[in-house]
């Protein structure tokens, strides 16, 4: 009667439903985020790195699509808490020994600086010190005062570890904690070559700046800490497990800084980083 054959009825009468399509990206973002929950601030190349070490062969591209539309947006960044530094006594400055020179080898730069920790209503600061040739954080130290006790707290931590050779140079910002007599007198007793920036140049000291904006936003930022005693005893779990121990670093060729060392055959001799 509508002119319609019956082979065509009953082949649409019997035609098959219509599957819902297959996720294929389903197991890529469970393994992307699996890598996001301990490195939250990774970007689709160090997440892609982190993939390939666990077994996963997938190409960054893929894992850029996957990470723009399947998972939560980048993190957000926030201001920086900007800590100006007293004045250093005139004369006490010591020439910028970091220009051009680039490590071959473990313990020949040295890199030092401090920052401000806001821990709720309270303050904190942290001291580092860093091995320029791995990106290792070699020393460290945490406390509630800002005074030269704690980066020479730092410095200690640093030679108890490493037992740099005489010679290795100490590069540090004109913060009058660096520029004191006491933190001069111990770098002199080491063997150390000491080293300041020019005046106003964090370009200089570049490594251990974007080593803080790092500590910020992977940890700090991420983490609200609430006291005093908590901060003591989360953050030296990212310093020393978390950073040295798994973060990639591009600089290194993706490994972390204890693999980079392990593989060219460094032996660390004593312990690693200490808190004040």
């Amino acid at each position: 009667m509508i002119g319609l054959p019956r082979s065509t009825y009953y082949r649409r009468l019997a035609a098959p439903v219509a599957e819902p399509p297959i996720d294929r990206d389903a197991s890529l973002r469970e393994a992307i985020e699996t890598v996001r929950r301990v490195h939250p601030a990774y970007g689709y190349r160090r997440v892609t790195h982190a993939l390939r070490r666990a077994g996963v062969l997938v190409n960054k591209k893929r894992v850029q699509r996957v990470m723009r539309t399947l998972l939560a947006p980048p993190l957000p960044r926030r201001r920086s808490w900007v800590i100006a530094e007293p004045d250093a006594i005139t004369g006490s400055w010591y020439p910028n020994l970091r220009a051009g020179f680039l490590p071959t080898g473990p313990d020949q730069l040295w890199v030092a600086d401090l920052t401000y920790l806001r821990i709720g209503a309270d303050a904190a600061f942290l001291a580092v010190m860093l091995d320029v040739w791995s990106r290792k954080v070699v020393g460290y130290a945490l406390g509630p005062v800002l005074d030269a006790r704690l980066p020479l707290a730092a410095l200690d931590a640093a030679l108890d570890a490493r037992r740099p050779p005489p010679g290795c140079v100490h590069h540090s910002d004109r913060g009058s904690q660096y520029a004191s007599r006491r933190y001069r007198e111990r770098l002199a007793e080491a063997g150390l070559l000491g080293s300041m920036s020019r005046p106003g140049n964090p370009y200089d000291n570049a490594h251990v700046e974007s080593f803080m904006k790092t500590v910020k936003h992977e940890e700090i930022f991420l983490r609200p800490y609430r006291t005093m005693a908590e901060l003591m005893t989360q953050l030296p779990i990212y310093l020393e497990t978390v950073y040295n121990g798994t973060r990639l670093h591009s600089a290194l060729g993706y490994l972390p800084p204890d693999e980079f060392e392990q593989q060219h055959h460094l032996t660390t001799r004593g312990g690693q980083t200490a808190a004040a």
